[in-house]
């Protein structure tokens, strides 16, 4: 009978036939029991008090008004050439719109500083908040 046993210390002229699962079943119980003693804390969360978001249009950009000044003195409102006296009406027009127009000042290198100082005191005076001055990079 001692021949009829696969564990026996006798060698045999045979590869056993059977798979030893005993390991397999040791490594399966294990990660088991890992995954039994882990489960639990992975659904334990913080309670936190989030802020909330409200969804509110943005507000439309107001247009942008093109004063262009050349060397010369004269003002161009959007490309169009004014008199001298209109600017300041055209002014007073743009400072009582909602939302109020951004006042965007490009002048020719030549322009004389007096001319753009009164051009920035028409358009304060009238109450104009958004003035900004555009520059050509070198």
């Amino acid at each position: 009978m001692m021949t009829d046993n696969p564990f026996s210390s006798q060698q045999h002229s045979q590869p056993m036939s059977e798979i030893n699962t005993t390991p397999l079943v040791d490594v399966m119980l294990v990660l088991l029991v890992i995954f039994i003693i882990t489960a639990p804390l992975l659904t334990h969360a913080v309670k936190i008090d989030l802020p909330q978001a409200t969804s509110q249009p943005l507000p439309e950009k107001p247009e942008v008004v093109d004063l262009a000044v050349d060397s010369q003195g004269r003002v161009y409102w959007n490309d169009v050439e004014l008199v001298t006296g209109e600017i300041k009406q055209k002014l007073a027009s743009v400072a009582n719109q909602k939302p109020q127009p951004e006042l965007q000042i490009r002048a020719d290198k030549n322009t004389r500083y007096q001319v753009l100082a009164e051009l920035m005191a028409d358009a304060q005076n009238v109450g104009i908040t958004k003035l900004g001055f555009v520059s050509e990079p070198k």
